[in-house]
C-alpha cells in the first residue's frame, strides 16, 4: 500500500498546541477508523508520556522515571518546542516505534539548519516490520521540510544488524568521526 506524508493540506492532529502532519496510508484513514490499518507515523501527543516511556525500556532505560516536576517540566519543553519533533509509529492504537528528530539552526552552510536524529527504539515484540524505517523517514522529511544540509545520529551498538539497519536508512559511518564526552551529575 503506498503511503504518502500529509503535510499543508493532509491530515494533521494536535500536539501540545501546535499542529504537525501525520504519515497516513494513501486514501487519508487513520487509526480511529477501523482497525487492522497499516501503520501510523506521526509527531507525539501530549497525553503519550507514559506509553513512551514505557517503550523507552527498549532503548536503554532500565526503569521509568519518577513522575515529578522535573519529568512534566521536561515534557512540556519536548511538546511546545517547534524545532524538537517526537516522532511515534502507532500500530492498533499502541505506539510500537519511535524517534526524536531536533532541527538545530545553524550559522554555516549558507545559514542551513541540520538534523539530529536520537532514542530510535523499536518494542521488543514489533521489531523487524521496518516501523523505525517508517519513523526515521518522517524525520528526513521534517529535515528537508526544513532545509537541512545534513542529517546527523549516533548508536552505541555494535552489532552489525544494528548498523546495517542505519546503514540502509541512508546513514553512513565514513564521512565524520563522532566522539562522546559524558557528563556526571
Amino acid at each position: 500500500m503506498e503511503e504518502k506524508y500529509s503535510g499543508r493540506d493532509g491530515a494533521h492532529k494536535k500536539h501540545g498546541g501546535k499542529e504537525r502532519a501525520v504519515m497516513m496510508p494513501a486514501g487519508g484513514k487513520n487509526m480511529e477508523e477501523g482497525r487492522n490499518m497499516p501503520p501510523v507515523v506521526r509527531g507525539a501527543c501530549t497525553e503519550e508520556l507514559s506509553e513512551i516511556l514505557e517503550l523507552y525500556l527498549f532503548l536503554h532505560e532500565k526503569e521509568i522515571p519518577e513522575d515529578n516536576d522535573r519529568l512534566k517540566t521536561t515534557w512540556k519543553q519536548i511538546m511546545e518546542d517547534e524545532n524538537h519533533h517526537l516522532i511515534v509509529c502507532e500500530v492498533e492504537g499502541k505506539i510500537v516505534s519511535s524517534c526524536v528528530c531536533v532541527i538545530i539552526p545553524n550559522l554555516t552552510r549558507n545559514v542551513r539548519p541540520y538534523a539530529f536524529v536520537e532514542n530510535v527504539v523499536t518494542h521488543g515484540d514489533y521489531r523487524g516490520r521496518g516501523y523505525a524505517t517508517k519513523c526515521l523517514h518522517y524525520a528526513e522529511e521534517i529535515a528537508r521540510r526544513a532545509h537541512c544540509y545534513k542529517m546527523m545520529l549516533l548508536t552505541g551498538s555494535k552489532q552489525e544488524s544494528t548498523l546495517n539497519f542505519y546503514r540502509n536508512a541512508g546513514y553512513n559511518s565514513a564521512d565524520k568521526t563522532a566522539f562522546i564526552k559524558w557528563l556526571e551529575l
